[in-house]
C-alpha cells in the first residue's frame, strides 16, 4: 500500500509526498533484496531529485551503482553522468601538488614508538608476574622450577596470541559481518585513486598488498588486523564508497595502510591480548577463591592474584586506549603525507560521522557492525552525532567548527578521551589542520577561528563548572562522611548513640538531594531551540542537565540490539539525539515500556523536554514526551533520589529520636 501510494504521489507531481511514502516504506521494509525494496529505493532516488535533494540523491545512487542486482545496477547507470560530475555540497579546500612531503607533528599525539614500547613492556611484565605468581603457588618448593615454567607459559601463550588471532578475527568477521574479500582490480573499480595509493605505498614500503575486505553495510568504516605488515587485512564497509568522494576514500585506506606501515596494529594485536589475560587470571582467581580454599595458604596467595591481576588490568586498558589514540594521531599523519590531501581526510571524517548519523536516522536500532568495531575503527561512532549533525544540515565548515569548540577546550573533554580509543575529532581535525597550513593550503575547517573563540571562552566558567561537576560526582558520599563527622562532634556534648548512625544518613540523603536538584534543575523555564545548537555549546556538560525543549520525530530505538529497548532516536531538522527514558518502576518498568509502548511511538512528530547533556555521545535525559496522537509519556529521573535522598534524611532523623529515647 505505502509502495504504490508512493509511486502514485511521484506521477501526479507530489514530489515531497513521494519521499515520506517511499521512506517510509523503506524503513519498515524486512527483505531489503526484494524487488519491492530495490523499486522504492530507484523511485526514492528520483523523488529526492525533484525535491532538489541532491546530497539524498546522490548517496542512494551510490548505493543503487553498487548494487548486487545487476537490473539496478543497468538503471543506475543512466545517471551516471549527472551524479558522477556531482560531488558532495561540502566545498573542498585543496590539496597539495605533490606527495610524500615530511610534515611537522609538532607535538602532536607524542611518540608512538615510546608509546607502543611502554605498553608492551609493562603489559608482557604484567602478565610475567601474573603467570609466575599462580606458578609459584602451586610449586612453591620449587621457586626456580616454577620460574621457568611461569616465563615459558608467558611466552608460548602470547606468541600463540600473536599469530593466531588474525585467524580468530577472520572467522569472526564472517561470521558477524559476512565479510567478502576482494581483489585489488575491485577496490579500484570503486575508487580509482585508493588503487594508486595502495600500489604507491606497498611499493615504496616494500610490503605486499594487504588482504582487502568489503563488509556489505552502508555505516562507512575501516579497520585492520593482523600480526605482521604482510599479513595484514584490511577491511572497509561499502558505505565509505556511498558517502566519501573519491580522494576522501584514499585517505582512509592511506590512514588504514599507515597503521600497517607503523605495525601498531599488530602492536594492538598483542596488547589486546595481554590485557585479556589479566582479566583472565583475575575471574579465574576469583573463581577458585569463592566459597573458600580447601588450603588456606592457597586461598589467600589467590586472592592475592586476583587483586593484582585486577589492578593490572585496570592500568593495562588505559595503556591499551593511550595506544589506541596516539596510533590514529600517527595514522593520520602518514595519510596527509602520503596523499598531500590533509583536507580530504578531514572531509573523510566529518563525511564518516554525517554516514553514521544519516544511516542510524534509517534503521530502528543502532549498527552492529559500528558497535562491534568501535576501538578498531578509523572513527569512534560515539562521537558521530555531534559532527554528522553539524553536516547534515548544511556543508557549512563554520557550523561544523562551533561543535568541535566542546572537544578542544571543554575539560570534560578531555576526561573523556582519556577513556576513549580514539582522539576527539576536533583534536584530530586540528592537527590535520596544521598539516594543510605547512602544505600552503587554505584549511577545510576553519580552526583559526574555532582556536580564536575558544580563547574569548569564559576559562572561569568552563573549569569551574568541570570541579563543580567532579564534587558533584561524589556529593552521596561527601555527604556520608560529613554527616559522620557531624555525628561523632555532637556525640562529645551529647550522650545520644543515634547520632553516630542517623547523621550519616541524614548527610547521605542530603547530598543525594542535592546532587538531585543540580543534575536536574527546574525545568519550567526550558526554551525550545534545536539540536545543533544544543551540540554548539562548549559549556556543556554530562552532569548538569540543561532544560530544554525539542520538536521532530521519533525515528527508531537507542538501544544497539535490544528489541525491547526504552531509549529513543529523536531527529528534528538539525539533526538526531538520543532519548533516555526512566520509569518511576526502575528496570522492569523500562523494559515494559520498551516492550508495550515504544513500538506505537515510532515514526511520530513529537514535542519532548528534557535535560540535555554533552559526553562522546550528547543525550538528553527526558522528562515528558507528547506525540502528534495526543499521547503523553512522562519520564521520572529525579523520582528515586527524592525517595532515597527523603527516605534517607527521615530514616536519619528517627533513628536519632529512637535512640535518644532509649
Amino acid at each position: 500500500m505505502l509502495l504504490q501510494s508512493g509511486l502514485d504521489a511521484f506521477q501526479q507531481g507530489r514530489y515531497q509526498e513521494a519521499v515520506y511514502l517511499l521512506e517510509e516504506f523503506s524503513q519498515t521494509s524486512l527483505e531489503l533484496s526484494s524487488p519491492d525494496y530495490l523499486t522504492a529505493q530507484m523511485w526514492l532516488m528520483k523523488a529526492y531529485q525533484k525535491t532538489g535533494d541532491t546530497e539524498q540523491a546522490r548517496i542512494l545512487w551510490q548505493k543503487l551503482i553498487n548494487s548486487n542486482n545487476p537490473q539496478v545496477r543497468e538503471w543506475a547507470e543512466q545517471d551516471r553522468p549527472l551524479f558522477s560530475s556531482t560531488q558532495s555540497n561540502m566545498p573542498k579546500a585543496g590539496r597539495a601538488a605533490g606527495v610524500g612531503v615530511s610534515l611537522a607533528m609538532g607535538g602532536v599525539g607524542g611518540s608512538l614508538a615510546l608509546a607502543s614500547g611502554v605498553t608492551i613492556a609493562l603489559l608482557f611484565g604484567m602478565v610475567f608476574v601474573l603467570g609466575l605468581s599462580l606458578v609459584l603457588i602451586f610449586t612453591s618448593n620449587e621457586p626456580l622450577t616454577g620460574l621457568a615454567i611461569a616465563i615459558g607459559i608467558t611466552l608460548i601463550f602470547n606468541l600463540a596470541a600473536f599469530f593466531l588471532s588474525p585467524f580468530l578475527m577472520d572467522f569472526s568477521q564472517r561470521w558477524l559481518y559476512q565479510t567478502r574479500w576482494v581483489n585489488l582490480a575491485e577496490i579500484e573499480h570503486l575508487s580509482p585513486e585508493t588503487g594508486k595509493i595502495i600500489r604507491q605505498v606497498c611499493q615504496q614500503k616494500n610490503i605486499k598488498i594487504p588482504r582487502l575486505g568489503i563488509i556489505d553495510d552502508q555505516n562507512p568504516t575501516a579497520f585492520t588486523y593482523g600480526s605482521l605488515p604482510n599479513s595484514a587485512r584490511l577491511v572497509v564497509s561499502q558505505g565509505l564508497f556511498t558517502y566519501l568522494d573519491d580522494d576522501e576514500i584514499a585517505t582512509v585506506y592511506a590512514h588504514e595502510l599507515g597503521h600497517i606501515v607503523h605495525w601498531d596494529f599488530a602492536v594492538m594485536t598483542v596488547a589486546s591480548t595481554l590485557v585479556q589475560i589479566c582479566y583472565l587470571v583475575y575471574s579465574t582467581a576469583r573463581r577458585f577463591t569463592r566459597g573458600g580454599s580447601g588450603d588456606s595458604k592457597i586461598g589467600n596467595a589467590l586472592q592475592t592474584a586476583s587483586m593484582v591481576a585486577y589492578i593490572f588490568y585496570i592500568i593495562g586498558t588505559y595503556l591499551l586506549l593511550y595506544l589506541s589514540r596516539t596510533r590514529e594521531y600517527f595514522a593520520d599523519h602518514f595519510a596527509a603525507e602520503t596523499t598531500g590531501n590533509p583536507n580530504g581526510l578531514s572531509r573523510a571524517l566529518v563525511k564518516i560521522a554525517y554516514g553514521i548519523v544519516e544511516e542510524g536516522s534509517r534503521a530502528q536500532e543502532p549498527s552492529r557492525l559500528i558497535e562491534g568495531t568501535r576501538a578498531l575503527g578509523i572513527y569512534d561512532h560515539k562521537a558521530a552525532t555531534s559532527t554528522g549533525t553539524a553536516y547534515r544540515i548544511a556543508s557549512d565548515p563554520q557550523k561544523i567548527g562551533r561543535v568541535f569548540l566542546w572537544d578542544m577546550f571543554n575539560p570534560w573533554g578531555w576526561w573523556m578521551e582519556l577513556h576513549s580509543t580514539h582522539p576527539l575529532t576536533g583534536k584530530r581535525v586540528r592537527a590535520l589542520s596544521t598539516y594543510s597550513e605547512q602544505l600552503g593550503l587554505p584549511t577545510e575547517f576553519d580552526m583559526g577561528r574555532v582556536m580564536g573563540e575558544g580563547k574569548t571562552l569564559n576559562k572561569s566558567k568552563l573549569y569551574g563548572n568541570f570541579f563543580l561537576d567532579v564534587v558533584l560526582y561524589g556529593a552521596e558520599t561527601i555527604g556520608f562522611f560529613l554527616g559522620l563527622i557531624s555525628g561523632v562532634f555532637m556525640l562529645s556534648s551529647s550522650s545520644n548513640p543515634g547520632l553516630i548512625m542517623g547523621m550519616p544518613l541524614i548527610g547521605l540523603g542530603v547530598g543525594i538531594l542535592i546532587k538531585a536538584f543540580v543534575m536536574f534543575p527546574d525545568y519550567s523555564k526550558a526554551a525550545p531551540t534545536d539540536i545543533l545548537t544544543l551540540m554548539s555549546d562548549p559549556y556543556a556538560s554530562p552532569l548538569r542537565g540543561q532544560p530544554a525543549m525539542l520538536q521532530g520525530e521519533l525515528i527508531g530505538r537507542g538501544d544497539a540490539g535490544y528489541k525491547f529497548g526504552s531509549d529513543l532516536k529523536l531527529q528534528d531538522p538539525s539533526g538526531m539525539l538520543y532519548l533516555h527514558y526512566a520509569s518511576r518502576f526502575g528496570p522492569i518498568g523500562n523494559f515494559l515500556f520498551g516492550m508495550k509502548r515504544v513500538q506505537s511511538l515510532l515514526g511520530q512528530q513529537v514535542r519532548t523536554a528534557g535535560w540535555f547533556r554533552r559526553g562522546i555521545m550528547p543525550w538528553m535525559d527526558l522528562i515528558q514526551l507528547e506525540g502528534e496522537s495526543g499521547t503523553i509519556v512522562n519520564s521520572y529521573h529525579r523520582f528515586w533520589s527524592f525517595i532515597l535522598g527523603g527516605g534517607s534524611i527521615i530514616l536519619g532523623i528517627v533513628l536519632i529520636g529512637f535512640l535518644n529515647g532509649n
